[in-house]
């Protein structure tokens, strides 16, 4: 079934913003000539382990236990000297009790299963206008959810190198299968629509302020259509025993805008402050602060503690078990609608040394690979309707060169 649980990720990237990054510059006979940069490959993994009682299978009451592991790997490749290609390829392996309760049959197919994405971007970036345009176009499937994505990016780089705009449009084409709880089967099609269209315009501008600080400020809008509710979440009323499907509207306006700001306040401690505010035509605002402290032990480890608190208020359609009426149009108990506050704190740890952890060789390749650095982060999410999460992560970082 689709994913619906929140901090479920720690969201790790390979960068590929900087025109510098696609080549090195050495000099030959007094002539300067361009060499491609290696191949970046991150392998990446997560545990992620998930208690509560206010599943919206059940209509707001019952177990939200859920577990999922997460491997990725993300491959940056240099095409040539102006190119590169990013391909993004994991999966998720998730079992889920509060799923398995649309059949009210325990083990059955919808109690666990497995979510594979693939996104493939490529990059091209012209040195003379300091500019850098991409594509990217992605997929992915699980058992009763498909998606297609689209999306297109533009960079712009100041002659000095400490500005940068960053413009993108994006979208998502998802099909759902309609899967209905057990008791509400054989009752007709009870949703007309089957298809999801997502629709977002970004917009970041970077600064360099000084030697110490560089802030960025993002905004976004997003405009979604469809299929916006989930077709197996119940709802029960006041004034009848049996529920129905969860139905909420047809269209939705998100309006997110971020600030991030880092202030390099030593060699050995880094601060990073991020805040967003978020509002939408559902009639939801919410506040987002989040903290960061990179702390370097020597040149080549460092650990950063880490701190989010988010607040949000319900949307219009929200209500608790057992609360709505069935005169109303539109009706929901997913408490990730509600109004909540939540906290996320935990650890992470970095070993990057100069000249990587190990070399060794590619089998059946004369290339050499430099196993450059390992990544560790762990974390603790917990929220006011009584949900708790853990989530543990690693990245390993890899070169492969020429």
């Amino acid at each position: 079934m689709q994913l619906k649980y929140i901090g479920m990720l720690v969201a790790c990237s390979v960068a590929t913003s900087s025109m510098a990054q696609t080549t090195t510059t050495t000099t030959t006979n007094g002539r300067r000539v361009r060499e491609l940069s290696p191949t970046e490959v991150n392998i990446l993994g997560s545990y992620y382990s998930q208690t509560g009682e206010h599943s919206p299978v059940t209509g707001g009451i019952g177990t939200e236990e859920l577990t999922d592991v997460t491997p990725t790997i993300i491959v940056n490749v240099p095409l040539d000297t102006m190119t590169n290609l990013n391909v993004n390829f994991g999966m998720d392996f998730y079992s889920s009790a509060s799923s398995d309760e649309i059949d009210y049959n325990v083990s059955s197919a919808s109690s666990s299963d497995t979510r594979t994405h693939l996104n493939v971007g490529i990059s091209r970036s012209n040195n003379a206008r300091r500019t850098i345009k991409g594509i990217t176009i992605g997929g992915s499937t699980e058992y009763d959810y498909q998606s297609i994505s689209v999306g297109v990016n533009w960079a712009k780089i100041s002659v000095d190198g400490n500005r940068e705009l960053s413009l993108g449009a994006l979208a998502y084409f998802d099909t759902w299968s309609l899967i209905y709880p057990i008791e509400l089967r054989g009752q007709g099609e009870l949703l007309s629509d089957d298809k999801r269209q997502s629709y977002s315009l970004s917009a970041t501008l970077s600064q360099v302020i000084n030697q110490k600080m560089q802030a960025a400020l993002s905004s976004d809008i997003v405009y979604q259509t469809g299929l916006l509710s989930t077709p197996f979440h119940r709802v029960y009323f006041r004034e009848q025993e049996l529920p129905d499907i969860e139905r909420l509207p047809d269209s939705r306006y998100k309006y997110p805008v971020g600030l991030r700001f880092n202030y390099y306040t030593s060699d050995y401690l880094t601060m990073r402050f991020f805040y967003r505010f978020y509002t939408d035509s559902w009639g939801m605002t919410a506040n987002t602060v989040e903290l960061e402290t990179p702390i370097k032990i020597g040149p080549f480890f460092s650990f950063y503690p880490f701190y989010r608190y988010h607040t949000q208020t319900a949307i219009d359609y929200f209500a608790p078990y057992k609360e709505h009426t069935s005169t109303e149009e539109f009706y929901t108990s997913d408490y990730d609608l509600a109004g909540i506050n939540s906290h996320k704190a935990g650890l992470g740890v970095r070993y990057s040394p100069l000249e990587g952890i190990t070399h060794f060789g590619l089998p059946f390749s004369r290339r050499n690979t430099q196993f450059k650095s390992i990544e560790l982060r762990g974390g603790n999410y917990w929220r006011s309707d009584g949900l708790n999460a853990f989530i543990i992560s690693a990245d390993l970082g890899f070169t492969i060169y020429k």
